[in-house]
């Protein structure tokens, strides 16, 4: 199963909870306890309207834990999704990819996460989502599948796959995010600003799948990369040769591996792929021992990696609701 027809499964049962919900919300309340105007988070995604003329939609979750799986389809453009915090408000579901869908076959690694985003414009503030199959083989938390995705103050937990950042652009600020392999991977242009990654056991951190045009993948700045105890982890290997990542100004820990990086065992993907590292410290950020075919660069260059050039012009550190005047 492909994420579309994953994105279209879950919007099947999207349509059903939102029956005879008022289309015309701008600001509404989930509360898993009955006291706001939906107990689900997909009941309220479902009830937005769609088309341009839409205003921006406000969905304020309050403390539980909804076990369940949303979708936020591509005509939801300009939500914003708020919880009360991290700790007190989880979205979690436990799909993996071994687990054999309607028609009869596995449902594969698209068709498996908590929270699928396929929207431009779409704000996460103050929550967790979380894949709890547990090390049972590939279980997305999140899928981000659109443009101008701001995730503020919130968790994700897995273990293998646990972001899948397909295609456009994402900035993540103050977020934890952990996993076992691979656990931050896809193709899309990403942000990471004053996060935590933490690893949970030996394996590798990024898989990107960069396409070549594009200047930019994974982006990680001030953050912190640390790992289970005894673990020793690799900060990246390519799905794709022409992966990119940069990590600059972190602090790595003794759990990051010398070599820092590994080819997949393509040696062919050592001539494209584009890993960098500048400014980091800590026991693991060991610039004299990364492989050859990574590269470290200067202060100065630093400078000139930020959100808006990495981003091309788009400045995710604007308000949210100013965020949505984005065309």
């Amino acid at each position: 199963m492909n994420w579309r027809t994953a994105a279209l499964l879950i919007l099947s049962a999207a349509l059903q909870a939102s029956a005879g919900t008022d289309h015309n919300l701008f600001e509404t309340v989930v509360a898993a306890d009955g006291s706001g105007d939906f107990r689900t988070i997909q009941g309220a995604v479902a009830a937005i309207a769609t088309g341009s003329a839409r205003k921006p939609v406000t969905i304020r979750v309050k403390a539980g834990t909804y076990r369940e799986r949303v979708y936020v389809q591509r005509e939801k453009r300009h939500l914003r999704l708020v919880g009360e915090s991290p700790e007190s408000t989880i979205l979690v579901y436990d799909l993996h990819a071994g687990v054999t869908g309607p028609d009869g076959r596995k449902i594969g690694t698209f068709g498996t996460p908590t929270l699928f985003v396929d929207a431009d414009d779409f704000i996460l503030e103050n929550m967790t989502v979380a894949n709890d199959a547990g090390p049972v083989g590939q279980a997305l938390a999140l899928s981000a599948q659109g443009d101008r995705q701001i995730y503020r103050n919130c968790r994700f937990l897995g273990h293998q796959d646990t972001l899948f950042l397909n295609r456009g652009r994402h900035y993540f600020e103050n977020c934890h995010i952990e996993g076992t392999t691979d656990f931050i991977f896809g193709g899309a242009t990403a942000w990471f600003e004053d996060s935590h990654i933490h690893a949970l056991k030996s394996s590798y951190i990024t898989a990107a799948s960069t396409p070549p045009e594009s200047s930019y993948g994974f982006v990680f700045n001030n953050c912190r990369f640390t790992a289970a105890p005894d673990a020793k982890v690799y900060l990246g290997r390519p799905w794709r040769n022409y992966a990119a990542v940069v990590i600059m100004d972190s602090h790595l820990t003794e759990a990051i591996r010398p070599e820092g990086w590994h080819n997949w065992n393509r040696p062919e993907a050592e001539r494209t792929v584009r890993y960098l590292e500048s400014g980091n410290t800590g026991p693991g950020a060991l610039a004299r021992e990364r492989v050859s075919w990574s590269r470290q660069f200067s202060a100065g260059k630093r400078a000139d990696i930020n959100p808006v050039t990495v981003f091309d012009e788009w400045h995710p550190g604007m308000d949210p609701l100013s965020a949505h005047s984005q065309p």
